[in-house]
């Protein structure tokens, strides 16, 4: 490890302090006395170092995102053995706690990997805004969706999903809108436990599917092709989550490939990924968009409104990348590098992300609510802002660490 040694020889009688630098490459990390002419040996920021700890910080974050979904699986199968009132509170709890890990993973997406690459999985995990009346049965349209239509889907499976997601067409054959039909992910699980959320956001309450819709002779038709849908459902959403635990792994190819980049090109996907979240898709997409419209179906988990989560989540992620930090991972950063290079720089924009923190927290819960009651909407407002700022600030940050790039792929 190479390391920036100071060495001060003491010559108080003269009045006179000698300072010399130099760069050894020496194992000795001895920390002596100044006043006894010893050594102090200051550990410097490499780039090898910020990469080599985002990518354990990446993996640990899938690696939790897996496991809280397996639990969320074995809530599911046990729901639907037994579809009791208690296991269905127990599924969504179980789904609530889910997202958790996963939320702060979105800070991994727009960065050139294997999340959303030509063949990701993005689009099998997190997708939205998601057509209900794709899947199931919605107010007015009791008969809708791949659930209630057996002639032309006569057996759930994996494959069937699959091949229906991002299809251009409705389940019962009318023509799509605006929107490509999302039949799986973890927001299509929600709307199978939440169903739509059909009440007035000041009542602050997520959708209220009985969880009867479930049982043999209850409230809906077609309870067992439910079931079907919810369990497979489930295991498609492990299959994407071990996928990318297999690219980021001490073997995983990715991990490999990305440890083998150009050191400015591997942080300018890092920067590019987390700076393109804060900016283009956390202020615009998720909060701008669901402010300006004042509608509860731009919100990005509307049927639980967990959407309040979600924002603070996907800005955590960003916080971990830049600080260098998540759980048990913690080691050297991007915001060492940059306050190492530019030091006032760099306390400007660790000073915007305590401020985007803040506005984001500062938003009322659940989000619905406050996109759409004038006493709260204002912070909301400021949420975006404050996201927008430092989404512009970490790209000068790129730009202090010679990365070039990084401001046209935020222009995207």
């Amino acid at each position: 490890m190479k390391l920036t040694k100071i060495s001060l020889i003491g010559m108080l009688a003269m009045g006179v302090a000698i300072i010399s630098c130099s760069d050894d490459d020496s194992n000795n990390n001895a920390k002596n006395d100044p006043k006894e002419g010893g050594v102090i040996e200051i550990e410097s920021v490499t780039k090898t170092a910020v990469i080599e700890n985002y990518a354990n910080l990446v993996l640990k974050n899938y690696q939790d995102a897996f496991d809280t979904a397996k639990l969320l699986d074995e809530k599911i199968e046990a729901f639907v053995g037994e579809p009791t009132e208690t296991n269905f509170e127990a599924t969504k709890k179980a789904w609530l706690e889910a997202r958790e890990p996963y939320g702060q993973t979105e800070a991994f997406r727009f960065a050139d990997g294997p999340i959303d690459d030509e063949d990701g999985p993005e689009g099998l995990l997190n997708a939205w805004p998601l057509d209900e009346n794709y899947i199931d049965y919605v107010e007015g349209k009791e008969d809708s969706g791949i659930i209630n239509n057996p002639t032309a889907f006569p057996t759930i499976t994996k494959q069937l999903l699959l091949d229906q997601n991002e299809g251009g067409n409705t389940a019962n054959g009318d023509q799509d809108v605006a929107e490509k039909n999302i039949s799986v992910g973890y927001h299509a699980i929600e709307f199978l436990l939440w169903g739509q959320d059909n009440t007035n956001p000041t009542e602050k309450e997520a959708g209220k599917r009985p969880y009867t819709d479930f049982v043999d002779g209850g409230t809906a038709e077609n309870q067992d092709r439910r079931r079907a849908y919810l369990s497979v459902c489930s295991k498609i959403l492990l299959d994407n989550l071990q996928s990318l635990i297999g690219e980021w792994n001490a073997n995983g190819p990715y991990r490999k490939t990305f440890l083998e980049l150009d050191e400015d090109v591997a942080l300018k996907n890092m920067l590019t990924g987390i700076s393109k979240l804060a900016k283009g898709e956390l202020a615009g997409e998720r909060v701008f968009v669901s402010f300006d419209n004042r509608d509860q179906e731009d919100e990005h988990s509307c049927f639980s409104d967990n959407t309040h989560r979600d924002l603070r989540l996907n800005l955590a992620g960003v916080a971990n990348v830049y600080r260098g930090e998540y759980t048990t991972v913690s080691g050297k950063s991007i915001e060492d590098l940059i306050a190492e290079t530019n030091a006032t720089l760099g306390a400007e924009i660790s000073a915007q992300l305590a401020k985007a923190e803040a506005a984001v927290e500062a938003t009322a819960i659940p989000f619905d609510f406050a996109i759409s009651d004038d006493s709260v909407r204002p912070a909301v407002r400021v949420a975006a802002i404050e996201l927008q700022n430092l989404g512009d600030k970490l790209v000068e940050g790129a730009t202090a660490l010679g990365l070039s790039g990084v401001i046209a792929d935020l222009e995207e």
